[in-house]
């Protein structure tokens, strides 16, 4: 299984950027995609998750409430992230991540992405 995330970059505050992060592999159902994002010194943390399946919920963390939003692009295993509003706390390396299952009866495994540099200047 690989998770191809994309985006990031340098952006000024109050800007705007999007992520994508594309599932793929030996796949036969997955839970939920989403980003955790790891500032420089600091633990890794909870950004974002969009379940997949049933209603489709989605759950942010709460300093980007309002100003982030995940999506999935129809059936695909791929999601987006648009960060709007950007501040120069939101400034960290974004890892998209997969809960996932490889097989009908196997267990449900996470996967992670390569992680994408988001740097926001004042």
């Amino acid at each position: 299984v690989q998770l191809q995330a994309s985006g990031g970059g340098l952006v000024q505050a109050g800007g705007s950027l999007r992520h994508s992060c594309a599932a793929s592999g030996k796949i036969v159902r997955i839970s939920n995609m989403g980003w955790y994002r790891q500032a420089p010194g600091k633990e890794r943390e909870f950004v974002a998750v969009r379940v997949f399946g049933g209603s489709g919920s989605t759950n942010y963390a709460d300093s980007v409430k309002g100003r982030f939003t995940i999506s999935r692009a129809n059936a695909d295993n791929t999601v987006y992230l648009q960060m709007n509003s950007l501040n120069v706390d939101d400034t960290a390396v974004y890892y998209c991540n997969a809960a996932l299952r490889s097989s009908w009866f196997g267990p449900i495994a996470t996967s992670w992405g390569q992680g994408t540099l988001v740097t926001v200047s004042s």
